[in-house]
């Protein structure tokens, strides 16, 4: 990892990715990313090339794992020079008992034991649903977050906490070391991915969240948006920037 903490999350910017490659990642080095945190590395062909031509880094990348065959996955992640890998979704329907959350955990566990034998760390990055999931009256993510071993960190969405209906500030401070990166976005805290915006144009506390985790790296995201992404993404580094967070 660069001494940098800003990273963008590739989703951001999928299309522009799939119509010109290299010339979106250019573009991303241009607002001043030294790292990304590509996505869906098993289908994207060229990536690491296109990041070595940017000069880009991806130290987290987000690919499902768990339940699947993983040896290719993470060979594949091993060769981009990914640290941690993150499975971005685990199905909802397995987070709605105390034995699903410890089936998750169990996954994850094992494979982190067999990422370790490529270089590698892994992680699981959460949606709402987690916290909206009650399980013997917390929520799923509380109980998850429990029994989770050192082996495996967090990438804690902080706006899909707030969605969720959690503080991700204090979360933040409860989880301590455990979370390696954050996203962050912003918007009007609804379920609708349109209404995502620029990080400082909505609602969330962004400037508190990262003193919470100052030593998380930053990867801004906006799922969708009414506006521009590439722009939004542009809007972002300006504000984290001004405000000393970048």
């Amino acid at each position: 990892m660069t001494d940098s903490l800003l990273s963008v999350q590739l989703y951001t910017v999928r299309e522009a990715l799939q119509a010109d490659l290299p010339g979106a990642l250019s573009r991303l080095a241009d607002l001043g990313f030294t790292q990304v945190e590509a996505f869906n590395i098993m289908g994207l062909e060229g990536l690491g090339a296109a990041l070595a031509d940017a000069g880009l880094t991806t130290p987290t990348a987000h690919e499902r794992f768990v339940a699947l065959e993983q040896e290719p996955i993470f060979e594949r992640a091993a060769s981009l020079g990914v640290r941690t890998l993150i499975d971005p979704h685990i199905a909802n329907e397995r987070w709605q008992t105390a034995d699903g959350v410890k089936s998750i955990v169990d996954d994850l566990a094992a494979a982190a034991e067999k990422a370790a034998e490529f270089g590698l760390k892994v992680g699981y990055h959460n949606h709402a649903f987690e916290f909206e999931t009650k399980v013997d009256g917390r929520s799923s993510y509380e109980l998850f977050a429990e029994l989770l071993p050192a082996s495996v960190s967090l990438e804690l969405d902080t706006y899909w906490v707030s969605v969720g209906g959690a503080d991700p500030v204090a979360l933040l401070g409860e989880l301590g070391s455990k979370v390696v990166a954050l996203h962050i976005k912003d918007g009007a805290i609804t379920h609708d991915d349109k209404d995502q915006v620029a990080v400082g144009s909505g609602r969330m506390p962004v400037r508190e969240i990262i003193a919470a985790a100052p030593a998380a790296l930053r990867v801004i995201e906006l799922d969708d948006s009414r506006g521009d992404r590439f722009q939004a993404v542009a809007d972002s580094v300006a504000f984290l920037k001004a405000e000393g967070l970048a």
